[in-house]
């Protein structure tokens, strides 16, 4: 079995993966190589090391290459695991900061609103390179992305390219975690479903997974004691769509607020994400990136005056355990040698998401044995948070329609139907100085040509 890693550089995922394979015993029980990939070489010897020390610290017997040619480490594979990026905080950076120069007031801006729709261009390219190389190397593979934004990206794979491809996240796991402690109940003693779209999934049902109690009850009454400022910019906005749309949603405000016009308001920390003084220049003439903040529950309230120190944790310096990541469970399944039930699986509708599109990118449970994936069929959810994702939907089909045609006006008719759009005359200026900015990584539009304003 050849398990490839694209983006074997990566921070978070390369570390993270390459300890999971070295972990599962069904997997290192095979004849298995595992190729590390990236653009560049400057990671590459450290992911080659860390993998060769957590192997041999685990008395694995793999074969480990590592190469920056993709045709080579896509030759004879059986599963891609991909997370890309390129310069991902520099460019995040502009992602929050332009379109807010423009009067948007999106928060987060990585994978909804306009630093999203910019966000999905830059990657929507390689992606598609690496798929495309698969078609002619290893058809018959899987891809497994992480990368973001998951949802637009996947759907570009899915629509653009014949390969099979499969989006994972683990931020249904955070809605979890968020559940287990306004009920007090330890997260392994719950099984919660959910359906949507990643970043912005609900919660369909939660039980106690011994007894069998419907715990939605008990979470609406827990829910309503607790003190209102509790986690504030995690699990407010959360709080709210539970008291008003009648479902929990995962995985926090960062994320869902990305998708929902009036969720600034249930983010504290929106005014210290990538802060930066604009006297002193912005962050892209000067290369100063600012320090990026998840949330106040982060690091935003523990910064010292004066901070020498470098003891940050490395991913390379973790303990091996595993990632909670679900590319190799998914594997271990395919493969037969352990079935798998999936909290999450992104993949295109067949009947999955009622009430949504045939064909978009929704998130829903699946089972993954030796005779494929199967995603769960879930049951309708209510018609406002469908209402939505469906706009979502629209958005996402409009931006790979704009990719895939080079078409302007599409680019523009996707930031026009996002929740985070105040203004055309906003969005009409954003596009040309986001295209000027990223012009190295975006694709070439050509402006709307007198005659095009038709669809």
């Amino acid at each position: 079995m050849k398990i490839v890693l694209v983006g074997a550089g990566s921070r978070e995922f390369g570390p993270a993966t390459i300890r999971d394979v070295c972990l599962s015993d069904d997997l290192c029980a095979q004849d298995l190589d595992l190729t590390l990939m990236d653009v560049s070489d400057a990671y590459l010897p450290d992911s080659r090391a860390y993998a060769e020390q957590v192997a041999k610290q685990m008395g694995r017997q793999l074969s480990i290459a590592a190469t920056v040619d993709l045709d080579e480490a896509l030759d004879g594979a059986d599963f891609v695991v991909v997370a890309i990026e390129h310069r991902r905080y520099f460019y995040w950076a502009q992602d929050f900061h332009v379109p807010r120069q423009f009067g948007f007031r999106q928060i987060y801006g990585e994978n909804g609103g306009p630093g999203g729709l910019f966000h999905a261009l830059r990657n929507m390219t390689p992606m598609l390179r690496i798929a495309r190389a698969m078609e002619q190397r290893c058809p018959e593979a899987w891809l497994l992305n992480y990368t973001n934004p998951l949802t637009k990206l996947c759907e570009a794979l899915t629509r653009l390219c014949g390969i099979k491809a499969v989006g994972l996240c683990h931020g249904v796991f955070h809605g979890k975690q968020q559940v287990s402690r306004l009920l007090d109940i330890d997260a392994k003693d719950i099984d919660a479903k959910a359906s949507g779209l990643n970043h912005i999934t609900w919660f369909q049902s939660i039980h106690h997974r011994s007894t069998g109690e419907d715990l939605y009850p008990l979470l609406r009454q827990r829910e309503r004691k607790a003190h209102p400022l509790g986690e504030w910019d995690e699990m407010a906005l959360s709080r709210i769509l539970l008291r008003t749309f009648g479902l929990y949603p995962s995985p926090g405000t960062n994320h869902i607020g990305e998708y929902i016009q009036w969720s600034g308001e249930f983010l504290g920390s929106t005014l210290l994400q990538f802060y930066y003084d604009p006297a002193e220049g912005h962050p892209w003439d000067t290369g100063r990136v600012p320090t990026w903040i998840y949330n106040l529950h982060e690091k935003a309230t523990a910064y010292p005056l004066f901070d020498d120190s470098n003891d940050a944790v490395h991913e390379t310096e973790a303990p091996l355990e595993p990632s909670g990541e679900l590319a190799i469970p998914i594997i271990e399944g395919l493969t037969g040698s352990h079935p798998q039930e999936l909290d999450a699986v992104n993949v295109p509708n067949q009947g999955y998401a009622p009430g949504l599109p045939e064909g978009a990118i929704v998130e829903v449970p699946a089972r993954a044995d030796a005779k494929g994936l199967h995603p769960v069929a879930m049951p309708r959810l209510p018609e406002p948070v469908l209402a939505l994702l469906r706009t979502q939907c629209s958005i996402n089909q409009l931006l790979v329609e704009a990719f895939a045609e080079n078409a302007y006006t599409k680019l523009l008719q996707a930031l026009l139907l996002d929740p985070a759009t105040h203004s055309y005359r906003s969005a009409a200026s954003l596009i040309p100085e986001m295209l000027r900015l990223q012009s190295e990584v975006l694709p070439n539009f050509s402006p709307i040509a007198p005659d095009s304003y038709c669809v």
